[in-house]
């Protein structure tokens, strides 16, 4: 330990090797699968937290996104069913027209209830229900996207002591989303794209 070190930020290095994160919620919206696709291929297999991801889709079209993800990372992708069991190294996707969250009991539940900011599957629900069930063990990560959804969403996670990531301006077809998260105050990080998957294994598979 350097000499140069607070006390809290000591006591900060301890409480990270003592408790891993485990689970990483990504919203995106407008190009959003380019990012989705550079982050995920960016990961590797044996990477040890659970994915689980809202993208605004068409509700009138059946979604593609889980087989076209598959194939661009080592992970294992599948759209998001009704009870769910959390498994680590799994990503799960919203479905067209259904809200995701996450439960206390490490399981998925879908909802189509009200539009939130007009939007279904929403963000800030998402987050939410992550900040609640993960606190502390949660990363929200908010990609491109218009409107401002997730913007509520992550300062739940934050203030339960999760951590934020935003996309940064320059790296983002759409900066609303990141923009409005940005604005909060509660992000952590403002990375380019290209950063958000190495940032995400830095703190995920952090030596204890």
């Amino acid at each position: 330990m350097s000499n140069h070190q607070t006390k809290s930020e000591t006591e900060s290095q301890s409480n990270l090797a003592q408790e891993a994160f485990d689970l990483v919620a990504i919203a995106a919206s407008a190009g959003g699968l380019n990012a989705l696709s550079k982050v995920l291929s960016a990961l590797p297999a044996n990477f040890p937290a659970t994915i689980v991801i809202v993208q605004h889709l068409d509700p009138r079209h059946r979604s593609l996104m889980a087989d076209i993800l598959s194939r661009r990372t080592p992970l294992k992708v599948k759209q998001a069913e009704e009870s769910d069991c959390l498994e680590l190294g799994m990503v799960y996707i919203a479905p067209p027209n259904r809200h995701l969250l996450v439960n206390p009991d490490k399981t998925l539940s879908l909802t189509q209830s009200e539009l939130v900011h007009f939007v279904r599957p929403s963000a800030d629900l998402l987050f939410d229900s992550v900040a609640a069930s993960h606190k502390n063990l949660a990363i929200a990560v908010v990609l491109t996207g218009t409107g401002n959804d997730g913007a509520m969403g992550v300062q739940a996670i934050n203030k339960m002591g999760g951590t934020v990531i935003a996309q940064d301006k320059e790296t983002a077809e759409f900066f609303g989303m990141p923009s409005a998260a940005i604005k909060t105050g509660a992000v952590d990080f403002i990375l380019p794209l290209e950063e958000i998957a190495p940032a995400l294994i830095s703190l995920v598979m952090q030596e204890s």
